[in-house]
């Protein structure tokens, strides 16, 4: 992993989640500058409604679960976009959700302890 994508993972475990969608969006412009993301394209399918905005995902999880985003990613296979989110919970456990990009739905947790999470 590149020495500017960990600072930024630092700087992620210590923003509110307001303030999480900017520094995921510096997170994408990073991950482009070293070759790992496509942001521009993702930026595109979020603008024409083909991909959920990530505001959407997090607010969403925080109606839904009590903890801290850790870190955000967006992984592509193909034309497929999956959200995969960590958040650290109130007893120190950390919780991975996956979403499908393209219609917001949880496809998968994992963790332990998740149902201490739940609101």
């Amino acid at each position: 992993m590149s020495k500017i994508l960990r600072h930024f993972k630092k700087l992620l475990r210590n923003v509110s989640r307001r303030n999480v969608t900017g520094l995921a969006l510096v997170l994408l412009l990073a991950g482009s500058a070293v070759g790992d993301q496509h942001w521009e394209s993702l930026h595109g399918e979020v603008r024409r409604g083909e991909v959920v905005p990530l505001d959407t995902i997090l607010d969403w999880l925080e109606a839904h679960y009590i903890g801290e985003v850790l870190e955000v990613e967006v992984e592509r296979e193909g034309g497929y976009v999956e959200y995969e989110i960590k958040l650290l919970g109130p007893q120190g456990q950390v919780v991975e959700f996956e979403f499908d990009g393209h219609n917001g739905q949880l496809m998968a947790i994992e963790g332990v302890r998740i149902n201490d999470m739940r609101r």
